[in-house]
């Protein structure tokens, strides 16, 4: 079982930025999709997917919201995924979560991702 650490998060003043890290224990990282997940517990009650990007980073997907503002990537040598948040608004306050999906193409459904990391909390002020 992959163990996920994420790290980065903050507070922020809204229009700022934060670089969301997670760092895989096993060597076995470049192997499969990673993906990022956010949920504001006093809004939703599910999961909101962020961004997915796939084994070798030749494909990126992203949610709407954060298209254009956010950029996923990682770097398989040092097993860690990345989360570059700019123009950040009070929208974005949640706890993110780094995943890991079961296979190396990047999806964007919740039930594809198997190993989930505890979350990092990022809070933007208007």
């Amino acid at each position: 079982q992959v163990q996920l650490v994420e790290s980065g998060g903050g507070s922020v003043q809204a229009g700022g930025s934060l670089r969301l890290s997670c760092t895989a224990s096993r060597r076995t990282f470049g192997t499969y999709a990673m993906g990022w997940f956010r949920q504001d517990p006093g809004k939703r009650h599910e999961r909101e997917f962020v961004a997915a990007i796939s084994v070798i980073g030749g494909d990126t997907y992203y949610a709407d919201s954060v298209k254009g503002r956010f950029t996923i990537s990682r770097d398989n040598a040092k097993s860690t995924l990345f989360l570059q948040m700019n123009r950040l608004t009070p929208e974005d306050t949640a706890i993110y979560y780094c995943a890991r999906n079961r296979g190396p193409a990047a999806t964007m459904e919740k039930e594809d991702f198997i190993s989930w990391g505890q979350g990092t909390q990022v809070t933007v002020s208007s």
